[in-house]
């Protein structure tokens, strides 16, 4: 792959170990560009600088079967001091922001493999536990999966890591699938 985000991540030694792996796939996140309806303006432009979240980069393993559902996304993140609640620290409305767009990379990725339903999904809860401050300037791991999926709601958890493994925080969402687009 040979793009900016990429590459940044690449260079970074516990990042790199991630990146690694026959049936690895990794993009830029779609959320990083404007949609010609003003969607996905916030991680596309407002929180798109080196004092916000400086780069942005998912990564699945592709399942073994394509009727196989992508079941975990990592998403990597390099956040700023634009960022901050505290001296050094992400604002923690921030941290359920970036918690919430990563958690809902499983959506499109596993809609596109016809694995779940098209549609509009929204968010009904996300319940947030914050174990230890997320410092800035920093590089974090965010990891995301199903727990459960019933009809139109999607079970979610997720976490955001240093790079040392420690979990920064944790969150438990829902996610609905619309009956009617918005």
């Amino acid at each position: 792959m040979d793009s900016p985000d990429y590459e940044h991540f690449a260079a970074i030694p516990w990042c790199a170990h991630h990146l690694q792996g026959d049936r690895l796939v990794i993009a830029t996140s779609p959320s990083r560009i404007l949609k010609p309806t003003g969607e996905d303006a916030l991680f596309s432009q407002t929180l798109n600088s080196e004092s916000t979240i400086f780069r942005l980069l998912q990564a699945y393993e592709e399942p073994l079967s394509s009727t196989q559902r992508v079941n975990e996304v990592k998403a990597f993140l390099t956040l700023g001091g634009g960022l901050n609640g505290y001296p050094n620290v992400c604002h923690g409305g921030l941290v359920t922001t970036i918690l919430d767009e990563v958690i809902g990379m499983l959506i499109p990725i596993n809609q596109e493999r016809k694995r779940i339903p098209g549609g509009t999904y929204m968010t009904a809860y996300l319940n947030t536990s914050f174990v230890k401050p997320v410092p800035t300037p920093i590089t974090i791991l965010t990891r995301t999966w199903f727990t459960k999926v019933e009809g139109r709601k999607l079970f979610m958890q997720g976490t955001i890591e240093d790079e040392n493994g420690v979990i920064l925080v944790r969150a438990d969402a829902l996610y609905i699938q619309l009956k009617t687009s918005l």
